[in-house]
């Protein structure tokens, strides 16, 4: 069962990422699905904090049951689920946004075909823009379903570090999360 996480980060950003760690890749790939999992790897140019996020709302599209589990900082169920439903839905525009500029922008990255050798700029455009496009099903998928939110004490803990600014707090805090959690790169993810 996936568990996502809502929390605001050290920037006082709110962050979406979940805790199911990405997978290991199979032992055998047909020659073209090798190809494109090389690529996958070495041209994911976003961040971690944003791909991650990006990876857990893809991951939206393989979930079945109705509802889903958020873990939370905050106590009052009603405003942190209109602050989730309200960071989905700026979410899903600003996808929606990225998608029709880089839309946009692939004719011309196309034209880099001309110059030797491959053409990389299309194709880092193509990967960034499906893995927008899964994104924005993800959170399709995600509004659709029940949201049942639990507070996590360690959450509010952070939250209440980074409210009150006691940076010092953000690598224990964090490092507690990770072993709760079995979290792994948190600190990409909430402080650097």
């Amino acid at each position: 069962m996936i568990t996502y996480f809502f929390v605001k980060d050290a920037r006082k950003d709110h962050r979406l990422f979940c805790s199911e760690p990405p997978g290991p890749m199979p032992a055998k790939f047909s020659k073209t699905k090798a190809v494109w999992e090389t690529a996958k790897k070495k041209l994911m140019l976003l961040p971690a904090r944003t791909l991650r996020q990006e990876e857990a709302l893809a991951k939206t599209l393989r979930i079945e049951d109705p509802s889903v589990t958020v873990l939370c900082g905050e106590p009052e169920e009603k405003h942190i689920n209109l602050r989730f439903h309200f960071f989905l839905q700026k979410r899903r525009s600003q996808r929606i946004f990225l998608l029709i500029g880089e839309g946009l922008l692939a004719p011309i990255t196309g034209l880099a075909m001309f110059l030797p050798g491959p053409n990389i700029i299309f194709y880092a455009l193509a990967l960034i823009m499906i893995t927008h496009w899964q994104s924005l099903r993800g959170i399709r998928a995600l509004l659709k379903k029940k949201q049942v939110y639990t507070v996590d004490p360690l959450l509010s803990e952070w939250e209440r570090a980074v409210a009150e600014g006691r940076e010092a707090d953000y690598p224990g805090i964090i490092e507690r999360l990770e072993k709760a959690h079995g979290l792994r790169d948190l600190r990409k993810v909430l402080w650097k």
